[in-house]
């Protein structure tokens, strides 16, 4: 049962929104959220203390706290959110290392959740329909959160190695979505028109934000869980999910999407990267029979209905936007066949 409870992340959405509902657990008697920033919206009765979990001095609060359980939520998805893609990689991979470095020091620990992500399975279009836990992925992830999180994962198995006392939670969530988190996904479906890798129509699914929390709660305070993907029931296609959104679709060239996605991304609506290009293409399907049966998590959203509740928050379409969407794709596609002639020709030489 948790007593002290360390919180990374507590700056960040979730993790505040996690920290402030686990403080109004009676069985729990203190919360210490941490961060390099002082959280902007309120996390309850958690007492906050500013520190980086990339120094040592982590070490330092959890022994001088007699800190029992640790929830790691700050691995950071979106590069743009982390003051960019080095910063995102330090925090994510050094960061860990670190913490884990004071938790395997630490004889008061008895708990570790990690928050990972279902991008460790990467996407291609050798996957199966339905990733199980036990499943590795048909290619890794070669850059980006994806790449992290592999990292991450591989950090925290061999910290069970060297701690077997330690029960270690580690929830592979789907994308997380709802009204108040931003992600690079919920900037992508906020586009006015959504680029889609022409010929593909990927598969999705989705966590609501609010579920994302009660699977973290029961796994801090319920039974130890081990490797479990967390995801709402079903699936919904890429362009479906436009629909919803009342967006229009901008079919783009494979050869071109890289580049495509760039071009969005230094404008500063979204944040592209070659990972997340082959997930719009191939997409991912997760199975969630571990967390039912072993974590007793039911999710209170389909995949469809967190998309529903996201979309409710958005603005609507710009005026115009499927005119424009058109048009940008005709230009889209003339460049996309140039440079796919290029391409094709230097593959030639």
């Amino acid at each position: 049962m948790a007593d002290v409870v360390l919180v990374t992340g507590v700056s960040r959405y979730l993790g505040g929104q996690f920290a402030r509902q686990l403080t109004r657990d009676p069985s729990v008697s203190r919360v210490i959220g941490v961060d390099v920033i002082p959280p902007p919206h309120d996390i309850g009765r958690a007492e906050f203390v500013r520190a980086d979990i990339r120094n040592p001095m982590i070490g330092k609060i959890i022994a001088q706290s007699e800190v029992d359980t640790v929830v790691h939520m700050n691995v950071i998805a979106t590069p743009t959110h982390a003051g960019g893609r080095t910063s995102q990689k330090e925090i994510n991979v050094i960061g860990t290392m670190q913490l884990l470095a004071a938790c395997q020091k630490a004889p008061s620990i008895r708990r570790l959740v990690v928050k990972s992500s279902a991008a460790v399975y990467g996407s291609s279009p050798r996957d199966p329909a339905m990733f199980t836990e036990d499943m590795g992925p048909k290619a890794l992830p070669r850059a980006g959160f994806g790449k992290d999180s592999v990292e991450v994962e591989g950090y925290v198995r061999g910290f069970s190695r060297r701690r077997p006392d330690v029960e270690i939670s580690m929830l592979r969530f789907a994308n997380i979505i709802g009204p108040g988190i931003r992600t690079s996904l919920t900037d992508y479906f906020a586009l006015p028109f959504v680029p889609v890798p022409l010929g593909y129509d990927a598969r999705l699914q989705f966590v609501h934000e609010s579920d994302a929390i009660g699977a973290l709660l029961l796994t801090t305070t319920g039974p130890s869980a081990g490797i479990t993907n967390i995801s709402g029931d079903g699936i919904i296609t890429v362009t479906q999910a436009a629909a919803m959104a009342g967006r229009p679709v901008l079919p783009v060239p494979m050869p071109a999407a890289g580049i495509f996605g760039l071009m969005v991304k230094r404008s500063g609506l979204a944040d592209f990267s070659s990972d997340q290009i082959q997930f719009l293409a191939y997409g991912r399907g997760l199975d969630t029979r571990r967390m039912r049966d072993v974590l007793g998590f039911e999710p209170a959203f389909t995949t469809r209905e967190a998309f529903a509740d996201y979309v409710r928050g958005i603005p609507s379409a710009l005026p115009g936007a499927a005119a424009l969407g058109a048009a940008v794709s005709g230009v889209a596609g003339s460049a996309a066949n140039a440079i796919s002639h290029v391409w094709a020709a230097g593959r030639n030489d």
